[in-house]
């Protein structure tokens, strides 16, 4: 057998200042500052999700799929897996790395999902993993710019049905937040009200396929493990920046403590909604 070294592709760079003024260096260095612990013990949270929005994308051989907010580049993997041509854009450097180094082939580009560095219908499928929610209506209109005619889209979310063992550990994190943090993680969570993605999504000029449910599950074998997990995702930086960070463990473990099972490990439930749509063929 011969050993043949896949071409490592650089990742490039574009501008994450949106032109609302809004700048995305913050979110990205959120979202990477435990990457590892993230792309390890968290991300395969949407293994259910990415399998059903690829199912309905079709994506297959020689899909071009861009998966917007890529993060680690679990999902991009899966579509790899699948025969696809993959690209992703995120903007956590610290994720990218780890992106490049599970899909080493791939285009990568460090930027927002708000101005996407690639030209008009340069892609057949994109998919966003829980990376597009409630405010990020040009998110959408980026992504209906980047697909062909007759297109999809895919998106997930977190439910608002049970179980949602998020929910409790949220609600814990933000008593150590201040009030704008707080109304930002409620405002971009109006995604998972019923209709307001398929209005959104319509509202970017897509048609709306089908609006479905998974079951996501993750399990950690100790309390520790379980709170390397908890404190990778963005939204603690800044519980963990401007408060105890020993008070919001404490805080955050006693909010999961119902999904400790009876050998000291944790199952963590929460239900996923995911949206497909289509772009027109006009």
């Amino acid at each position: 057998m011969t050993n043949t070294k896949e071409r490592i592709t650089p990742t490039r760079t574009a501008p994450l200042t949106h032109a609302n003024g809004h700048d995305w260096t913050v979110a990205g260095e959120a979202w990477g500052h435990a990457a590892l612990d993230w792309s390890t013990l968290f991300e395969q949270y949407a293994v259910e999700v990415v399998t059903a929005i690829a199912e309905r994308g079709a994506i297959g051989p020689g899909t071009r799929v861009l998966d917007v907010a890529c993060g680690s580049g679990w999902a991009m993997r899966h579509f790899r897996t699948r025969g696809a041509d993959v690209a992703g854009i995120d903007a956590a450097h610290r994720l990218l790395d780890i992106a490049r180094a599970r899909n080493p082939t791939c285009e990568l580009v460090h930027g927002t999902m708000f101005d996407l560095p690639w030209g008009d219908s340069s892609f057949d499928v994109v998919t966003s993993i829980n990376g597009i929610w409630g405010g990020c209506e040009d998110a959408l209109v980026e992504a209906h710019r980047v697909l062909r005619p007759g297109g999809t889209i895919g998106l997930s979310f977190w439910s608002q049905d049970r179980p949602l063992d998020l929910r409790a550990f949220l609600f814990a994190v933000a008593a150590h937040l201040d009030r704008e943090h707080v109304e930002g993680m409620i405002s971009v969570n109006d995604i998972a009200a019923p209709g307001v993605a398929e209005r959104m999504l319509e509202a970017a000029g897509f048609e709306t396929i089908e609006r479905g449910t998974r079951l996501s599950t993750l399990e950690w074998p100790d309390e520790e493990i379980a709170w390397r997990a908890l404190r990778s995702i963005g939204p603690i930086v800044p519980a963990l920046r401007g408060s105890d960070p020993d008070a919001v463990r404490r805080d955050a473990l006693a909010a999961i403590e119902h999904c400790r099972r009876d050998d000291g490990g944790y199952r963590f439930e929460n239900v996923q909604c995911f949206v497909v749509a289509r772009k027109s063929n006009s």
